[in-house]
């Protein structure tokens, strides 16, 4: 898998904080994606309710996953194409690797892929000694600049056109230009002389039909396109769960996956891909093998809590009216997948301890939902992570983050239900609140564990006189 430091999401969000550069990208993509989006499924034929009806498409699909599986690599063999099932990330690289070795692959060139940054097949074909190309514009970028996506659908968004200007021109050995047509057509020059020398091309999948046995690519720029069609090897890697039944099923949900992604009718380039070229269609590769990954899917099929998050077509909606991803970005996040969706996913792929600090830090606002172009419940699977936190679970091999903490709210909840202990516990507060600094009569510190709650807000203080007192006054006064 590709490198994991979720740890450092407390201490990489307060340094995205602080980027003004990040925060003015970050201010423009979501002020017009999210509002063009929700636009788009307003102006839907079937209206806004398509949503619906995608989730229950996706919860089928997600359901009888086995039989489609099945039928979709029984079609795909039946085309001429391989189809081999990846039950971790290694097994995936090495299929790769095993692959590359075969037909003697020194070059590869590679469409946008996030489930490829997952299993970490760049650095492992690079490490065997192979050469790796990205073709997507952004992922090329920063490719170059050594670093990861930021934005599932804009993985550069982090980056000016100053700062794309100075790397082509350190890394391209061009003048320096920050202008953007002039930066595209660099990048292309470079590209195409990758293309026509690439052995290997590497695709992920937006969505593979099972009836007909064939995957679907989506971009804007068709590079893709030319990774699949014109090394003589291609290689799709697709999560076990980018599947459907039918293309009645695909034809829904990619009309709402190009709005969800980018506030678009339909994307400008789709790909259908089936198999091998053969003889009468010289255009496409001698070999196409489909690699079909589990990485920890099927624990996540097996938990009727979180299965619902295998329905996710990786639209990236949720980014984009995600407020706390509209502040921290991508890379705060600190793996493949970020905002709402990633807080979820990561944690039980990784370990949901390990990445606790990913569910912690989402507001539950509950515009990742709103946003999401299959009406995934991400908020309810938030809570659910907090609470296997809270209680620990031995099935996915959590430990309770805090007992003290736990004990406190146990207690809390025995105040609440006994009222003259809670009046008691409030005349006491009352009286012990006097001794915390205060602003503008609004309690600025507090002591202990509590003071993260006045670390960056004030917090009003307990009442003289209790709401139900002051009710009481005034119904009396009214008699």
């Amino acid at each position: 898998m590709t490198e994991i430091t979720t740890e450092k999401y407390i201490e990489s969000a307060s340094q995205a904080l602080k980027d003004q550069t990040l925060q003015s990208a970050l201010a423009n993509v979501q002020g017009r994606l999210g509002p063009g989006t929700a636009a788009a499924y307003r102006n839907l034929a079937e209206g806004p309710d398509l949503r619906l009806k995608a989730h229950e498409i996706r919860e089928h699909a997600v359901n009888n996953l086995d039989i489609l599986l099945e039928t979709l690599a029984g079609n795909i063999r039946s085309n001429g194409g391989k189809v081999f099932f990846a039950r971790t990330a290694r097994n995936a690289v090495d299929y790769c690797l095993d692959l590359a070795k075969t037909f003697k692959v020194s070059q590869a060139v590679k469409g946008k892929s996030m489930v490829t940054e997952e299993i970490g097949l760049n650095p492992a074909m690079e490490a065997a000694g192979m050469e790796v190309n990205e073709t997507d514009l952004g992922e090329y970028i920063i490719q170059l600049a050594g670093e990861h996506p930021s934005h599932i659908i804009a993985p550069a968004i982090h980056k000016t056109r100053q700062q794309v200007g100075k790397l082509f021109s350190e890394k391209l050995d061009i003048p320096y230009t920050e202008n953007p047509p002039e930066l595209t057509h660099a990048a292309r020059k470079a590209l195409r002389e990758k293309f026509l020398s690439a052995d290997m091309g590497i695709s992920g999948c937006n969505l593979a039909c099972a009836e007909t046995g064939h995957i679907t690519l989506v971009s804007n720029e068709g590079n893709i396109r030319m990774s699949t069609t014109l090394p003589r090897v291609h290689v799709a890697v697709m999560g076990m769960e980018r599947v459907v039944a039918n293309l009645e099923d695909h034809e829904i949900l990619f009309r709402l996956l190009s709005r969800g992604a980018a506030a678009q009718k339909l994307g400008g380039c789709v790909t259908y891909i089936g198999g091998p070229g053969g003889p009468e269609f010289p255009d496409g590769p001698e070999e196409f093998h489909l690699i079909i990954l589990d990485n920890g899917r099927s624990r996540i099929l097996a938990d009727p809590e979180f299965r619902e998050i295998l329905c996710c077509i990786r639209c990236s909606a949720c980014l984009n009216a995600c407020p706390v991803y509209g502040k921290i970005g991508g890379h705060a996040y600190g793996s493949t997948y970020c905002g709402p969706i990633g807080a979820v996913l990561t944690p039980l792929m990784v370990g949901i301890n390990r990445a606790k600090d990913l569910c912690l830090g989402e507001s539950l606002c509950g515009a990742c939902q709103q946003a999401c172009s299959v009406n995934i419940d991400l908020p309810r699977m938030l809570r659910e992570l907090r609470a296997r936190l809270a209680d620990g679970d031995p099935d996915w091999d959590v430990t309770p983050v805090s007992r003290t903490e736990k004990g406190v709210y146990r207690a809390w909840a025995f105040l609440v239900n006994h009222p003259g202990l809670y009046r008691l516990f409030l005349k006491l507060g009352a009286l012990g609140q006097k001794i915390f600094p205060k602003n503008k009569e609004m309690i600025s510190s507090m002591p202990g564990p509590a003071k993260g709650w006045t670390q960056t807000r004030d917090i009003p203080p307990i009442a003289k006189t209790p709401f139900r007192d002051q009710w009481k006054k005034l119904n009396s006064n009214k008699r």
